[in-house]
């Protein structure tokens, strides 16, 4: 049975496929997955089928939802439900927006790719739940019409349908999934003197200047994807665990190592981080077993940023001006508070005015796509 998807032809950016809006750079595709239309419309149709999931309800549209800037605007995603309800996760749901343009994906970066990523929430225990990618590949080869899509677009028999060429055709229409053109970026790129009012640009001085807002969330003269595409420990998580950290790496590590063993290296650890808060909150450590990447997770793009809240890895902050009042006292949610262990070195005290955090609220709300305006916030 063909799965009804959304209209996906305000995404593909007019007569090309690669040609990206005003203030973005050209959309980077590997060299073994090239985009086509008919491998975008079978990608979009995949990623809104919720059968890939134990209770034939969740699919990738459920967490990363175009009415909702493709993100789900929860603290923590919901996945399937089971006997005890609907599973919950740990970690808030990135928006899909521009994600063509990082270098790793998850909030820990554990995976390279869009390919990678699109292979793991099917099988994930808390998010769609299904035992093996082979439950996944069978769905695809007991569907006609999708037997007749993979073999269109990849040139594959029924027999011949694996995880990969899902996981390619899912990458793809996320390649889409891109939008500039914001009043910023007609200020910006487009010379429109007058796009930003008078606050946003004002906002703008404070994002590059005393804020330091730009040292993470990058712009260039000629393109801005608003993130370094690295990892950072902004002081969120370890106050929630009720443990020495290291005592919770030591206990992660023994755990994983004993997954391991039991043939479960491809999927362990990112069951392990889905599962409980406490292994979580190890952000890029989980992965790399870096020192430095204690408590880190991925800088986020600011692009519709007004739009994808709540805010952090953890959905822990509800607004912009949270989230800036926690920038201004340097990784606290007061002067007072105690300064996280691990915290990153450029996090510390901005000194800024409410009336300077209010502008630079502003300014980030001025970097919202035209498509996602009416979106509530």
């Amino acid at each position: 049975m063909k799965v009804l998807s959304v209209v996906i032809s305000s995404f593909l950016f007019g007569t090309s496929l690669f040609s990206a809006p005003l203030g973005l750079p050209e959309v980077p595709v590997p060299e073994d997955n090239p985009q086509t239309k008919e491998k975008i419309e079978l990608g979009n149709t995949l990623y809104h089928d919720p059968r890939f999931s134990a209770d034939g309800k969740v699919s990738c549209a459920t967490c990363h939802a175009q009415e909702k800037a493709f993100s789900d605007h929860l603290s923590v995603s919901k996945g399937f439900t089971d006997k005890t309800g609907a599973r919950m996760g740990t970690r808030n749901a990135p928006t899909v927006i521009n994600a063509a343009y990082y270098t790793s994906q998850f909030w820990d970066g554990r995976v390279p790719s869009l390919e990678e990523q699109s292979k793991f929430p099917p099988i994930n225990p808390v998010e769609g739940g299904l035992h093996s990618w082979d439950d996944l590949t069978d769905m695809l080869k007991n569907d006609s019409y999708y037997v007749q899509q993979f073999n269109e677009v990849f040139g594959v028999s029924k027999e011949e349908i694996t995880i990969e060429h899902f996981t390619k055709a899912v990458a793809s229409f996320e390649r889409t999934v891109i939008s500039g053109n914001s009043k910023f970026d007609r200020y910006w790129y487009g010379d429109e003197e007058d796009a930003l009012n008078a606050q946003e640009k004002r906002g703008f001085e404070i994002y590059v200047g005393e804020g330091r807002c730009v040292s993470c969330h990058t712009i260039s003269q000629t393109s801005a994807i608003f993130t370094d595409n690295s990892f950072h420990n902004l002081g969120i998580g370890f106050r929630a665990l009720g443990k020495d950290e290291l005592e919770v790496a030591s206990e992660y590590s023994d755990i994983l190592a004993k997954e391991i063993a039991k043939g479960k290296d491809k999927v362990a650890g990112d069951e392990l981080v889905l599962e409980h808060k406490r292994f979580s909150e190890l952000g890029r450590y989980a992965f790399s077993k870096e020192g430095d990447d204690m408590g880190a997770f991925k800088t986020p793009t600011l692009r519709n940023i007004a739009k994808t809240g709540p805010y952090m890895h953890d959905g822990s902050m509800s607004t912009l001006e949270e989230v800036v009042a926690w920038y201004n006292f340097g990784g606290r949610m007061s002067p007072t508070d105690p300064v996280t262990p691990f915290l990153d070195g450029g996090i510390r005290p901005l000194g800024l005015s409410t009336e300077q955090m209010i502008d630079l609220v502003a300014f980030m709300r001025a970097l919202t796509s035209p498509q996602y305006e009416q979106i509530k916030e």
